[in-house]
């Protein structure tokens, strides 16, 4: 059994509050047996004025709180997987970048956001990811003391060939942290989150952020863990910032894959 935290947050305009909120879940995480921790979408800003988040969205290289995540990491010996942060890339656009760091505090893999979250709800709520970021275009794994780790975020979580390249990677996790709205949330979070644990038979963690934000946004919540038959094994809920902690089996993972092998029973349509 391998054991993991999950921080549900409400991430503000601050970054060294939120990262501190890291730090100290870092440490819990470790006091409390963890291997690993994950936290959600844009853990470190969340602004939607972007003139105003643009004094903060800086290189990686020039990032103070990166750093200290890192030094974070070394100092508990639990990895962290890093929902992803605002960075700012050599051609002057932003990545919304997922990050894993190592026990050792070591950046082992990076994942930059491939869906752009532009929509208009009929709640009135518009959004213009790709405004600012430009998209990823690769497919990330990684291995991790839980197993081959592969590397989602938010959005992504509409697209099934994603998660088909995942499932065919023979990823044993699937992060998909979140900064999910509450109308789209309340009709398609649980459905989705279930849908893809099964397709890909793999465990899939979904940090999210939740609640009132400092720059206006609600979030839904709802951080979970599922396991390969869809089952859920941990819902933090949609009302506060909270950190838990699950069980993962790495024999479940087989035991699923065994009964419905639709991983090795796939065929080429067209």
């Amino acid at each position: 059994m391998q054991r993991i935290a999950v921080l549900q947050m409400t991430s503000g305009i601050d970054p060294a509050a939120n990262a501190a909120a890291i730090v100290q879940a870092s440490n819990a995480a470790a006091m409390g047996g963890a291997t690993m921790l994950f936290t959600p979408e844009m853990s470190i800003l969340i602004d939607r004025d972007r003139s105003r988040a643009a004094a903060q969205v800086v290189p990686e290289a020039d990032n103070p709180v990166l750093d200290e995540l890192r030094v974070a990491a070394a100092r508990s010996g639990v990895w962290i997987a890093l929902g992803s942060m605002a960075v700012l890339r050599e051609d002057g656009r932003w990545a919304n970048r997922s990050y894993v760091i190592d026990g050792g505090g070591a950046i082992v893999a990076r994942y930059d956001k491939i869906h752009m979250f532009d929509v208009d709800l009929a709640s009135g709520e518009s959004w213009r990811e790709s405004n600012a970021y430009a998209a990823g275009d690769g497919v990330v794994t990684v291995e991790t003391p839980l197993g081959r780790l592969g590397l989602t975020i938010c959005y992504d979580l509409r697209f099934p060939a994603l998660f088909e390249a995942l499932g065919q990677a023979r990823c044993d996790v699937i992060a998909i942290p979140a900064a999910f709205t509450v109308p789209t949330g309340q009709a398609h979070w649980h459905i989705l989150q279930r849908a893809r644990a099964i397709e890909a038979t793999a465990y899939v963690v979904c940090a999210a952020q939740v609640g009132a934000h400092e720059d206006g946004r609600q979030t839904y919540g709802h951080s979970m863990l599922i396991d390969p038959w869809g089952e859920v094994l941990l819902d933090l809920g949609g009302t506060k910032a909270d950190l838990a902690f699950a069980e993962l089996d790495p024999a479940r993972i087989a035991d699923v894959r065994a009964q419905v092998p639709c991983l090795a029973n796939k065929q080429v349509i067209g």
